[in-house]
């Protein structure tokens, strides 16, 4: 960190449409939006100069996240509270920011310390019995691993690498959800609705709609231990 710049780090949401967004789209969106709440927002040096902004692990488009963020450097302190008001107000309201405070630039980057996703997905088939699907994705994940192609490209998971615990199955009003702990890393990692994709082919019942949560973004250190940002 430049003498004289301070980092705050805001989580945020990407929800509702905006869950269709790309990840550069989001970028382009909360660059905007820091500017229209006229933050005090350090640059970059060099050719090239633009707003000093650091993004966690990037969203698939049409999944929505609860617990998004980025850190954002500025060059002069300004209390977080104020911050993250002069953010909601400028963001749009499937983009708003929830909560804001100062880190040191000890820490990693945010690409670096998250590395465990958990996400929930719900599936949207009016017909599909708990029970069976729950038994089919059991199957998938002990089978060890799974083979992805996605363009052009053909990629093995190692499950027992790939989830950070079993995958938990329920039913509420609006059907079947699941919950899955994704671990992330520069090698890649799974796409939750492949998974569950797979369970569903097991049952023939492929093209059931499924809608993608991240609901958090995790550190998981050396001894397995997920904890918070």
């Amino acid at each position: 960190m430049a003498p004289g710049e301070f980092r705050l780090r805001v989580r945020y949401g990407k929800i509702g449409r905006l869950r269709h967004l790309s990840h550069l789209e989001v970028i382009h969106a909360i660059e905007r939006g820091a500017r229209r709440a006229d933050l005090p927002y350090a640059v970059t040096r060099g050719f090239n100069p633009h707003m000093k902004l650091a993004f966690g692990p990037a969203l698939p488009v049409a999944t929505a996240g609860l617990s998004e963020y980025f850190d954002i450097w500025l060059t002069r302190y300004m209390p977080a509270e104020e911050t993250l008001n002069r953010l909601a107000g400028a963001m749009p309201p499937d983009l708003t920011p929830v909560s804001s405070g100062y880190v040191g630039d000890d820490l990693p980057s945010l690409s670096a310390a998250c590395n465990i996703a958990l996400y929930e997905m719900r599936i949207e088939r009016e017909d599909l019995d708990r029970g069976t699907f729950a038994k089919a994705l059991d199957a998938v994940v002990r089978s060890g691993e799974l083979t992805v192609q996605r363009k052009g490209k053909t990629k093995v998971f190692d499950l027992a690498r790939s989830l950070s615990k079993e995958p938990r199955v329920s039913v509420d009003q609006t059907g079947v959800v699941v919950e899955l702990a994704v671990r992330m890393g520069q090698e890649g990692s799974l796409r939750p609705e492949a998974l569950v994709g797979a369970a569903l082919s097991r049952m023939d019942a492929e093209g059931a709609a499924i809608a993608v949560t991240r609901i958090d973004t995790l550190i998981e250190d050396e001894k397995g231990c997920a904890r918070p940002l």
